[in-house]
């Protein structure tokens, strides 16, 4: 190494161990630490190189004066377009760098480039002393122009954030560590139906919220453990705005990575809430009866057998099909046949109480559930009532259709012990009922696959 070579050149010549040392030292940044080689490096090559340039220009009175300042003078030429330590400070603003993070970035590079000067020349006078001088200048200049950039920038974000909260239509606060609320937009104002300072510091609690002992459980959680949280809530606000919500908790991290506070942002699913249950219940539900369909019956079927395992406690399934349906469809039409299904759904329903499931399986066939139900004689009683409601005449417009039923009976546990099995020994029963003739009854019997109940 040449003693008298300029700090302009070493720059420029040892910039390969500088930026080595700059991208290790921004290793050990939080925001830094996902970052790939060239977003470490990224604008910092470029700043060296302007430096270098900076000091191998004359420099007038007027502009010695303004570098010792540690700011450009205003008459300096520019081309209009920002410097690198511009461009590094906006870009790491918006990359979440902190301010500190920021300058500690030229902190390193200032010191790297001193330590590879000062190792290659113990002593320094005269010219290089000069330029040293001028590298300190430029470095303070980049740190005022880095972080000139990064307020402008932060400026420019918090205004678009603030109008992004202002015309949000979800309501969006936040609260502190105690669960006081330090911020709402208008949209939280307006559900809420209250002004914003009597928002202002108020808890869940304070606004007398039913859904504030979960709320504040969840926030507790998201605080303590930096994680975020979504969920649901129901609540009717003054406003009447809605009544099915979801939220999202988040918390908001301070500069060293410390939970200072917490973000709530919710939104109204009433009308998504209503659709998904409309669409629930379609699915599972007989349009034409109300009842529900085979799959909620089978659903509710199997959900019954693990009550009963559990409670020890039998019960029964009826299986009926309806004698005479299709003669009446055929006679006055699949309209009054409608009519006459959706009449024989409401007094099967009457005919048993409000904790048995009555279901239409399709067509004309019925089927019901009766909780608790062991004795035959009960299941036979019940049955019975509903032979009897459906054998009167149905008046349906001018018409007068008259049916009846066949119905078989099973037990769990004595005859199966499966939904399907159930099911199954229900129908046998049924079809050995509408064998022996109109408004029958019969029990499934395993001697001789059905016995007779009633007639």
């Amino acid at each position: 190494m040449q003693m008298d070579m300029q700090l302009s050149d070493f720059i420029r010549s040892e910039i390969e161990h500088i930026l080595q040392d700059w991208e290790e030292f921004a290793k050990g940044i939080f925001h830094a630490r996902h970052m790939d080689k060239a977003g470490l490096r990224d604008h910092a090559r470029d700043m060296l190189l302007e430096i270098a340039d900076d000091l191998d220009s004359h420099q007038s009175e007027s502009q010695q004066a303004a570098g010792t300042k540690g700011r450009r003078q205003a008459d300096e030429p520019t081309d209009g377009a920002d410097s690198w330590a511009e461009v590094h400070g906006g870009d790491r603003q918006t990359s979440g760098f902190s301010v500190i993070e920021t300058v500690s970035e030229f902190r390193a590079l200032r010191a790297s480039v001193v330590s590879h000067w000062t190792k290659a020349h113990p002593v320094t006078a005269g010219k290089q002393l000069e330029s040293l001088t001028r590298f300190h200048e430029a470095i303070d200049q980049a740190v005022a122009e880095s972080l000139e950039q990064y307020a402008i920038v932060k400026e420019m974000e918090t205004r678009l954030f603030g109008a992004i909260l202002v015309a949000s239509p979800d309501p969006i606060y936040v609260l502190d560590l105690d669960g006081r609320i330090v911020y709402a937009n208008k949209a939280t104002a307006d559900l809420f139906a209250m002004k914003h300072k009597d928002i202002i510091g108020k808890t869940v609690f304070d606004l007398g919220f039913s859904f504030a002992t979960d709320f504040q459980r969840n926030l507790d959680k998201v605080i303590a453990d930096q994680s975020t949280y979504r969920g649901k809530f129901a609540h009717v606000f003054s406003s009447e705005q809605g009544e099915q919500f979801e939220y999202l908790l988040a918390p908001v991290l301070d500069e060293q990575l410390e939970t200072e506070a917490a973000v709530c942002i919710s939104r109204d699913i009433t009308e998504r809430a209503i659709a998904e249950d409309k669409i629930w219940y379609n699915a599972h539900h007989d349009l034409l009866t109300g009842l529900p369909n085979r799959r909620l019956f089978l659903d509710r079927l199997e959900q019954e057998v693990k009550h009963a395992k559990r409670s020890a406690l039998p019960f029964a399934v009826l299986f009926m099909d309806l004698d005479g349906f299709k003669a009446v469809n055929d006679s006055f039409g699949h309209e009054v046949g409608d009519r006459l299904l959706s009449d024989v759904a409401d007094r099967i329903t009457d005919c048993v109480r409000e904790a048995d499931t009555v279901a239409r399986l399709g067509g004309d066939e019925f089927t019901v559930i009766l909780t608790g139900t062991g004795q035959r004689n009960s299941a036979g009683t019940v049955a019975q009532t509903i032979i009897n409601a459906l054998s009167k005449p149905f008046h349906i417009d001018k018409h007068l259709a008259q049916i009846s039923v066949s119905i078989g009976v099973t037990f769990y546990p004595q005859d199966a012990s499966t939904p399907a099995a159930l099911l199954e020994t229900a129908d046998r029963a049924m079809y050995k009922a509408k064998k022996s003739g109109p408004s029958r009854a019969y029990f499934f019997d395993t001697s001789d696959n059905a016995g007779r109940c009633s007639a």
